[in-house]
């Protein structure tokens, strides 16, 4: 598939704010002050909007992007733009009632906590549920989306901690850790098994031709390229795609990691390491689309 970097921005960015936001919701930042609660409850905001309002731009009309919205019943699409606006009123809601009327109660926080992680998860759905993209269609793809945006939110919350000279504690840099390493872990493990058995489609099942005998194609239907060789059809070579793996786990899990055990206080090191976080995620990301090969691309000689 080809990399729209607009997809690639929203899943990356609005997956950040999510995780932040279930983090701070479960009162891993003191909140106590009102420029506290606005200050980061903007950030959060931010992300989140800005995230889902890049992902419109990959759209033909971005003007209709709200009709998307009424065909929850059968679109992860649709399901992941409804949870969206949920939480971000949820978020609003949250805010208001700990400015206005005090700390919420905990089955708040932990509702408005569970709501960012649905909707990270349909976002997830939107490219795994797909089963004419095997890559996608694997269980370990909304595990990867989920931890991503737990383990970089932990990592925004510890440098948030950091701005506002709050103290964090060697147990919580450990489980920062952890968590970095963890959803590095399972994305290692995700490169080497989504899509590892194919589609299970081939030329002559594609064609329906298979009964005949050795299905093959003589020529291609054209001679320039169209639409589905431009967006189903993109190869990234092998060698590239090992290169950038490598990139996107030093970038994303190797360079964080280093800088939260060398000085998990510093302010300058962990917005480093928060925006090396950021880059290397956007380099995973669009590996997840390149790599990703779409059934229809059968038709034009690619195997799977």
């Amino acid at each position: 598939m080809r990399p729209a970097w607009s997809i690639i921005f929203f899943t990356s960015i609005s997956g950040l704010g999510f995780g932040l936001a279930a983090w701070v919701v479960l009162g891993f930042v003191d909140l106590a002050q009102p420029q506290h609660i606005f200050g980061v409850g903007g950030i959060v905001l931010l992300l989140i909007g800005a995230g889902l309002l890049s992902s419109t731009l990959h759209l033909g009309h971005p003007e209709r992007a709200w009709r998307a919205l009424s065909q929850w019943r059968s679109s992860w699409l649709s399901r992941e733009g409804v949870l969206a606006v949920l939480a971000m009123l949820t978020l609003v809601g949250w805010g208001w009632h700990l400015f206005a009327v005090g700390t919420p109660p905990l089955w708040m926080n932990i509702a408005a906590a569970a709501l960012m992680a649905v909707t990270v998860y349909a976002t997830s759905m939107i490219y795994a549920s797909l089963k004419t993209v095997a890559r996608w269609h694997h269980p370990l793809t909304p595990i990867c989306y989920l931890m991503f945006a737990a383990a970089g939110g932990l990592l925004a919350i510890l440098f948030l901690l950091a701005v506002l000279g709050q103290a964090n504690g060697a147990a919580f840099e450990m489980v920062v850790l952890l968590a970095m390493a963890s959803a590095w872990g399972v994305k290692l493990v995700w490169w080497q098994l989504a899509g590892a058995e194919g589609s299970g489609s081939t030329l002559a099942s594609a064609t329906g031709l298979g009964s005949l005998g050795t299905v093959r194609s003589i020529m291609p239907p054209h001679t320039s390229e169209n639409y589905l060789q431009h967006e189903m059809g993109f190869v990234v070579a092998r060698k590239h795609a090992a290169q950038l793996r490598l990139i996107a786990l030093g970038l994303g899990g190797g360079v964080p990691c280093l800088l939260v055990i060398i000085d998990a206080a510093s302010v300058i090191g962990l917005g480093i390491a928060l925006a090396a976080h950021i880059a290397g995620v956007f380099v995973e990301r669009w590996l997840f689309f390149a790599e990703a090969k779409h059934t229809v691309s059968l038709y034009y000689g690619q195997q799977h």
